[in-house]
């Protein structure tokens, strides 16, 4: 065999190697985002900013969400915390929009903060302990 067909040989190996692991870890990927951008959690938040009147009131009635939530959900037994960051398609400005949810004791999501940026300026929706029940 010619040193030619040896290269070659080498060089598809490498080449199919690269695409199994460049798909397994899309598949990560993908699984990761999609399992966030389905969860309870992103459901509340969207479902907050949708309904929230100072947000519409910068940046029209919001149209859609950005495909895929980015941030972190953590889970803990009975209780969890999460923060998200959305992009926010409004009739007039998109936005970029960060809400932080809690849940304790098996209980719904609930938004604990929330704000976005609008061209360099934090846009406060919601201050964290604001409206919290009092603490037992």
């Amino acid at each position: 065999m010619s040193t030619k067909k040896i290269v070659l040989i080498v060089v598809g190996i490498l080449a199919v190697l690269a695409l199994v692991g460049a798909l397994f870890v899309g598949g990560i990927v993908w699984f990761a985002f999609s399992t966030m951008n389905n969860s309870k959690a992103a459901e509340t938040a969207r479902t907050y900013l949708r309904t929230n009147e100072e947000l519409k009131r910068d940046i029209g009635e919001v149209k859609d969400f950005g495909s895929f939530p980015t941030g972190s959900i953590n889970t803990q037994n009975q209780n969890g915390e999460a923060t998200l960051n959305l992009k926010v398609y409004g009739e007039r400005k998109t936005v970029n929009a960060t809400v932080s949810l809690a849940y304790r004791s098996n209980q719904d999501w609930r938004v604990t903060e929330a704000f976005y940026d609008d061209d360099g300026r934090k846009v406060v929706l919601k201050a964290p302990y604001e409206d919290q029940p009092p603490a037992r």
